[in-house]
């Protein structure tokens, strides 16, 4: 396989459970080495696409190609035993019976013995959980268990490592702390993984490419920086962060919104929503006129419901920057034009709806 050629390559791949989609034509590459997050609502199909590259679940259509070889598809299925990928359940699903030790090795079954000590030395002291290699899963903490569930599903050394909601047992603090020595470690090692998640935040933090799906259907892909940044649809810039809908008018080259007037996009017609986000507004002088109607302290950040005429619903506004302002004061609130996002009328209500028939995790 050429260094440039993709590990894994979904096309097209479909998957019904009667008559709702899980899978609704899917496809995307994932280059040796990345990292995929796949992120989306409970019920859009990621779960299920992870058990169709693993091979514990068919497909309906499409083909999944693994190193150039399809494994899922018309032309073949390979058995998820002979597909040499790795799989971290989300409740880590430790055989309680067993060690640590015992339990890291229990996929190296087709080695010798002293073949498999050695990986599974190998692999603790790589993980640093040299403490724990004695200990049975009720004697280590939500942590440990994740570090040497971790460390059996690498120490087969599989193509792909599939991670379904590895840190969501996890508390808050501990959490981020387990998630960023994870990612270290498979930037170390060099080892490709899709990780899924239900987490914006989490996706773009860890993603070498973010994959957001909604109702079996890949709705964009891309870095974290360019999904975030500019996002190609509605339901992605709703999706990665909260939003203030401000409906707007075109006039000429020019889009009019009770938060003044911004410079419309080529190519827009009809009816369109501004999306601005919370961190996107400021007070200043020579802006809109608003009036504060609740203040919150959420730590190092100041969050203001802003009341402004012409809008049915109140604005949200973040900042670091506290300003001393107080329940009913009048304010001046600005936005600077390059943080606009503007999207159709039809296609930003859209991104609104309530999901519709809830698929198969």
């Amino acid at each position: 396989m050429s260094k440039f050629e993709p590990i894994l390559r979904i096309e097209n791949v479909s998957r019904h459970f009667g008559s709702v989609a899980a899978l609704d034509g899917v496809s995307f590459e994932i280059a040796p080495g990345e990292i995929v997050c796949l992120v989306g609502h409970s019920g859009c199909g990621k779960s299920t696409l992870l058990r169709t590259i693993s091979g514990v679940e068919q497909i309906d259509g499409g083909s999944v190609m693994l190193a150039g070889t399809v494994v899922s598809g018309a032309e073949g299925f390979v058995e998820p035993e002979d597909r040499n990928i790795g799989f971290m359940f989300q409740d880590y699903a430790l055989f309680p019976h067993l060690t640590a030790r015992q339990n890291i090795g229990f996929g190296l079954r087709g080695m010798s013995r002293k073949d498999a000590a050695t990986r599974v030395g190998d692999v603790i002291a790589r993980l640093e959980i040299e403490a724990l290699a004695e200990r049975y899963p009720h004697m280590l903490s939500g942590g440990e268990q994740q570090r040497v569930a971790l460390a059996r599903a690498l120490a087969p050394q599989p193509r792909i490592l599939l991670m379904d909601e590895p840190f969501s047992n996890l508390d808050r603090g501990l959490r981020d702390t387990i998630r960023r020595e994870t990612v270290a470690l498979l930037r170390q090692l060099g080892t490709t993984a899709i990780v899924v998640t239900h987490d914006p935040e989490e996706a773009l933090a860890i993603g070498d490419k973010v994959v957001l799906m909604h109702k079996g259907k890949v709705i964009e892909s891309g870095t974290g920086d360019a999904i975030y940044s500019f996002p190609q649809t509605a339901y992605a810039a709703a999706f990665f962060s909260q939003v203030n809908r401000i409906p707007a008018r075109r006039s000429g080259d020019w889009l009019d919104s009770a938060l003044g007037r911004f410079p419309a996009p080529c190519g827009s017609s009809g009816p369109v929503q501004l999306f601005i986000r919370p961190q996107a507004l400021t007070l200043n002088e020579g802006g809109t006129t608003a009036t504060v109607k609740a203040r919150v302290l959420l730590g190092e950040i100041e969050e203001l419901t802003l009341d402004v005429a012409g809008l049915d619903d109140p604005l949200v506004m973040r900042t670091s920057a506290r300003r001393g302002v107080e329940v009913g004061q009048r304010v001046s609130v600005g936005v600077a034009p390059n943080d606009v996002l503007v999207f159709a009328a039809d296609e930003a209500a859209r991104s609104t709806l309530p999901h519709g028939p809830v698929a198969a995790e």
